[in-house]
């Protein structure tokens, strides 16, 4: 692919994407990361999904390792490794693609048709996951605080949510630091969710979706 859509955003936004082998060279600098279901991505500037789509690939091929003799447990930690993948993006045409991509990846791995619950679940997490925003100064498109869904699986088919705002989240290193004035207390003090959702199925999930809303 192009690294450049025009000239014209690269002198506007600085926009280059990173060659594919840039991405695999990169990741694996913390391939052990990459490869963990539960471990947690942000890309800050995400583009159309050049790292996250690469990061999902790598979750879903764990998942296909550990959990292949169970499809009830290969659909849910595949959806687990999705909720688990998050970006930011400031040009809207991006946002989109990205949330199509991440989309086209994990519908693959999973054989879904966009009647299933499944499917429709993965696009209400991509829309909570991918926001159309701005890192710097923290805010969405439509001027308001970043927040991000904090995804858990319980098991049995159920999955927990809790909301922080991104501008919180930021802020962890500064309070852990070691002569920090907060370092003695526990992340739970000053790191709270501006939300907490009852245990929710992947019928529910789906429920809460783009489609369902239309």
């Amino acid at each position: 692919m192009s690294l450049v859509k025009s000239k014209q955003r690269v002198a506007d936004h600085g926009e280059v994407f990173t060659p594919a082998w840039m991405v695999e060279a990169m990741l694996d600098l913390v391939k052990g990361e990459t490869e963990r279901i539960d471990s947690r991505f942000l890309e800050p500037a995400c583009g159309s999904g050049n790292f996250l789509v690469q990061i999902l690939r790598r979750k879903l091929a764990a998942v296909e390792l550990k959990y292949a003799q169970s499809e009830f447990e290969r659909r849910h930690f595949a959806l687990f490794a999705l909720m688990c993948v998050y970006g930011i993006e400031l040009l809207p045409d991006n946002i989109a693609e990205c949330r199509a991509n991440l989309l086209e990846v994990f519908t693959e791995y999973l054989a879904l048709d966009p009647t299933e619950d499944l499917y429709r679940a993965a696009s209400a997490v991509l829309a909570l996951n991918l926001v159309h925003g701005d890192a710097l100064t923290m805010c969405t498109a439509a001027g308001v605080p970043i927040t991000f869904a904090e995804w858990g699986y319980l098991g049995k088919g159920r999955f927990n949510r809790r909301d922080f705002r991104y501008d919180s989240l930021t802020q962890s290193s500064a309070f852990s630091a070691e002569d920090s004035l907060f370092a003695q207390l526990g992340k739970h003090e000053i790191f709270t969710p501006t939300k907490t959702y009852p245990p929710m199925t992947v019928g529910e999930l789906a429920g809460t979706g783009p489609e369902a809303q239309s």
